[in-house]
């Protein structure tokens, strides 16, 4: 019987844990979200242990091409003094790191990936956009709600370009959510069902043998393809993030 290209998604409780009505079980996504922390922790310790090395191993480059990336995102998108920029790097760096390890490592075969469901990654954007709207109301207390009346608008339609920009702030938080999930989803299923399709043409043997060449190539194209839109997928949730930061720090 053909496995379904969605059972790699399932959710499948390894500690269960009841709680009353809570269902609190650590589950394979828990462990999964576990095992990508550590490695970034144990990655990030071992690298700068001792300050590092004066000449940079493959690992030391490694992280340090990512500082950097993001530094010079956290430059580019958000403007301001110094000072706000260095406040919110951390949280843009973490973001990133967490998002780009827990795409790829559910590019490895047996393994789950945890973004691509859609509580984990709306989870994720809503708690970051709750945060961003609450430092806009910090930094700019009752002024920050003209960040949804454009400058220049004509007082006849103040009222329905409010709604408007209210609704589209308020859906922010799901595009990110939704945008994060669908594509590691959909990449992942694609890549699963041509795979399957390939291994059924190879257990028919005969003429059907050559022919599973081509699915297969198919399939190592798309391999590289997924890989490269987890990179991506990590890389425009957290440019996103540093547009919506800068729209609530400059009411842009």
């Amino acid at each position: 019987m053909a496995c379904s290209p969605l059972e790699q998604f399932a959710i499948i409780p390894l500690i269960p844990i009841h709680i009353g009505n809570l269902y609190l079980s650590f589950t394979n996504s828990s462990l999964f979200m576990l095992l990508t922390i550590s490695l970034v922790l144990l990655l990030v310790y071992f690298v700068t242990l001792n300050g590092g090395h004066p000449v940079p191993n493959a690992w030391q480059s490694f992280v340090e091409i990512i500082y950097d990336f993001v530094l010079n995102l956290v430059n580019e998108q958000i403007s301001g003094a110094s000072s706000m920029k260095q406040r919110f790097f951390p949280l843009i760096f973490v973001t990133f790191t967490f998002l780009l390890f827990c795409n790829l490592i559910g590019m490895i075969p047996y393994s789950f990936t945890v973004t691509s469901h859609f509580i984990i990654t709306l989870g994720l954007s809503l708690s970051l956009f709750i945060g961003i709207t609450i430092v806009g109301f910090q930094t700019h207390g009752l002024h920050f709600f003209s960040l949804l009346l454009p400058q220049g608008v004509p007082l006849p339609l103040a009222p329905f370009l409010v709604l408007l920009e209210l609704i589209s702030y308020r859906f922010r938080a799901l595009s990110l959510g939704i945008r994060l999930f669908a594509n590691m989803m959909a990449g992942h299923s694609l890549v699963k069902i041509l795979s399957g399709f390939a291994w059924t043409m190879l257990s028919m043997g005969g003429i059907m043998y050559l022919a599973h060449l081509a699915p297969f190539l198919i399939v190592f194209a798309l391999t590289g393809l997924e890989l490269g839109v987890a990179i991506l997928q990590a890389y425009v949730f957290t440019i996103l993030i540093c547009i919506y930061l800068n729209d609530a720090i400059n009411l842009h």
